[in-house]
């Protein structure tokens, strides 16, 4: 069984994910609920809905006859659009059901127009300023994110993906075109491996709390910050890859054909709906790679935290941190 169990008194555990976290295929199913598209059509009736039945099943006054199923339905419709800390609806750009449509749109652009200095410098500045957007929208309640470390990692990652792009092209121009194509990746690889420490370096400097196996917080780790931030980094990367590797090859030899010669400006479109399509499938899958509740062995941490955990528990072998998106 992957759905999640009921409590002691038969009720959801709504504050968790439907579905099992321990299996890959448990989480594939929460990271498709959560970064599904159609969320992004709910009007503000539909959200406060969501919301109001949300908060009643969680005092136990929800209407009488309401279903389970209705009980799930409103949960994921709440939680695409507010945040989980704060309460605050979120910008519609920046919540999770619009990482495929806004992602296949700025990477399907990047693909296109990579040839000509203006175009990189525009689609890079672009795509590096919706991931801020991302991670503002999606910044932690518990550790809040800085204006300073906002711009700090924008900057930086806005000025890594440019090296990197304005630098390939002009070493790739006596290549194949094929090898050019790539050049918008190895961008975004180098500007995540920037953004998402720099982002994240209040966890690096201070820790990020532990747990043990029935949620009691154990302390701060900076040694599981540094784990969560390379399985983040990781999940990044490859779950950008297939629709930044697949349509090169595809448009490389599309291009050479004769309606595509006819009818350039089909370029964009296509590179597009391919990056939409693998992307729908890319982005759940890979988010999933590494469970949102990791462990790390009691011995890989700070000397000073293992006797600390000690002290408490002298029979756990793993402790447990939340790795983050």
């Amino acid at each position: 069984m992957t759905e999640a169990p009921k409590d002691s008194n038969g009720r959801l555990v709504i504050d968790s994910p439907r579905w099992l976290q321990d299996t890959f295929t448990g989480r594939a199913k929460h990271f498709f609920n959560v970064t599904d598209p159609r969320n992004l059509f709910a009007n503000d009736a539909t959200l406060e809905a969501a919301k109001t039945l949300v908060e009643k099943y969680r005092l136990g006054v929800e209407p009488a006859g309401t279903s389970d199923e209705e009980v799930w339905n409103a949960k994921k419709i709440y939680s695409s659009a507010f945040h989980p800390d704060t309460g605050e609806k979120q910008l519609l750009i920046g919540r999770m059901s619009a990482q495929v449509p806004m992602n296949m749109t700025i990477t399907g652009a990047m693909m296109t127009f990579y040839k000509t200095t203006p175009a990189v410098i525009f689609w890079q500045w672009v795509n590096q300023s919706f991931n801020a957007v991302v991670n503002y929208t999606n910044r932690s309640g518990d550790q809040p994110i800085s204006t300073k470390m906002l711009s700090q990692a924008y900057v930086s990652a806005t000025g890594a993906a440019l090296i990197v792009a304005l630098g390939l092209n002009s070493m790739v121009k006596s290549l194949p075109p094929l090898v050019g194509r790539y050049v918008p990746f190895a961008a975004v690889a180098a500007a995540n491996c920037v953004n998402i420490p720099l982002m994240r370096q209040r966890e690096l400097l201070h820790g990020i709390p532990v747990f043990d196996d029935n949620g009691n917080r154990l302390g701060e780790s900076k040694v599981a910050a540094r784990h969560a931030v390379v399985m983040t980094v990781f999940s990044r990367i490859v779950m950008a890859s297939p629709g930044m590797a697949i349509p090169p090859i595809i448009m490389n030899n599309l291009e050479k054909k004769s309606f595509m010669k006819r009818m350039p400006w089909l370029a964009g479109p296509l590179q597009i709906g391919m990056v939409g399509f693998i992307l729908v499938f890319a982005t759940p899958l890979c988010c999933a790679i590494f469970p949102q509740i990791s462990s790390i062995a009691t011995s890989k941490l700070e000397p000073e935290l293992q006797d600390a955990v000690r002290k408490k528990r002298d029979d756990l072998h793993s402790v447990y941190f939340n790795k983050g998106l």
